[in-house]
């Protein structure tokens, strides 16, 4: 699929860095180093800005190698970019250990999936149908 892109960041377009990769990284976008301390959280401008087709979205997920190298991760995780959000987009970082954590211009701090949705339309009813599992909530099925 093709989506419009404005690119006002000196860094490529985001890729897919493996033949079958979901995700393509974003990098930040700054002119200065970030220090992101620990439990502090930020929005890294990544100087993109997308034009998404209807009944699509923009997933943005942290990506694995920060979350487990340094604990970077994202707050809202996965963040949501709407197909009418036309604003750059940006991602909200959260520093999870207890080290500060730099952030330089280029740096690879997300990754950005492209999914299709559905846009329900609610059936009012009385009841439900039943199933197996019914009302079992959270731990319903045990630990083991």
């Amino acid at each position: 699929m093709e989506i419009k892109i404005v690119n006002k960041s000196q860094h490529p377009l985001p890729q897919y860095e493996t033949a079958h990769a979901a995700g393509m990284d974003l990098r930040a976008s700054i002119t200065e180093e970030i220090i992101l301390k620990p439990l502090q959280r930020l929005l890294i401008p990544t100087g993109l800005y997308i034009e998404l087709p209807i009944g699509f979205e923009a997933q943005i997920r942290p990506r694995s190698g920060l979350a487990f190298k340094y604990g970077i991760s994202i707050v809202n995780a996965p963040g949501t970019i709407d197909a009418d959000y036309r604003g750059e987009l940006k991602v909200l970082l959260v520093n999870l250990s207890d080290t500060d954590f730099t952030i330089n211009d280029g740096d690879r701090v997300a990754q950005m999936v492209v999914a299709k949705h559905e846009t329900v339309i609610w059936q009012p009813v009385d009841e439900l149908t039943e199933t197996a599992r019914g009302e079992g909530g959270y731990g319903h099925t045990g630990k083991k």
